[in-house]
């Protein structure tokens, strides 16, 4: 008698714990991903996302600048693990940027939707070299 007692009252005590957790606000993994490409951006260094081909070509088509392009979101409950794609500037220290990206994403995202950041996760695509190619064009015209 006693231990249904107890298990009645845990049950009670999880069914508040869920209420508290979950608010009846379902936020799109689309949301967090845009959310994430505009503390991004905001990050000196990056020249730009790193998305597939087909995530170009819509942007080409659409003529709008997709700002979730190179981002992935894995969302389990209030959890969230974030993947992001980059093409960083030439000269630019990579582990200060990357450092920068994980601290702008994982402050945006909790802050705007309340969900745990569990990873932020950067990956380097490439490095764009036409900042380097103007610098010297500059150089040599002077």
């Amino acid at each position: 008698m006693e231990e249904n007692l107890e298990n009645e009252e845990i049950k009670k005590v999880e069914k508040i714990e869920e209420e508290k957790t979950d608010n009846g606000i379902e936020i799109s993994n689309d949301v967090i991903a845009v959310i994430a490409g505009v503390a991004v951006t905001e990050v000196q260094g990056v020249s730009s996302m790193a998305g597939g081909f087909a995530g170009g070509i819509t942007e080409v088509l659409s003529g709008k600048k997709n700002l979730a392009k190179g981002i992935k979101v894995e969302k389990i409950e209030n959890n969230t693990k974030i993947d992001v794609n980059i093409i960083v500037e030439y000269g630019s220290r990579i582990p200060d940027v990357a450092f920068e990206i994980q601290n702008r994403v994982k402050k945006s995202v909790e802050d705007m939707t309340g969900l745990k950041v569990e990873e932020v996760n950067v990956h380097i695509q490439g490095v764009n070299t036409e900042v380097a190619k103007e610098q010297k064009e500059e150089k040599t015209e002077e």
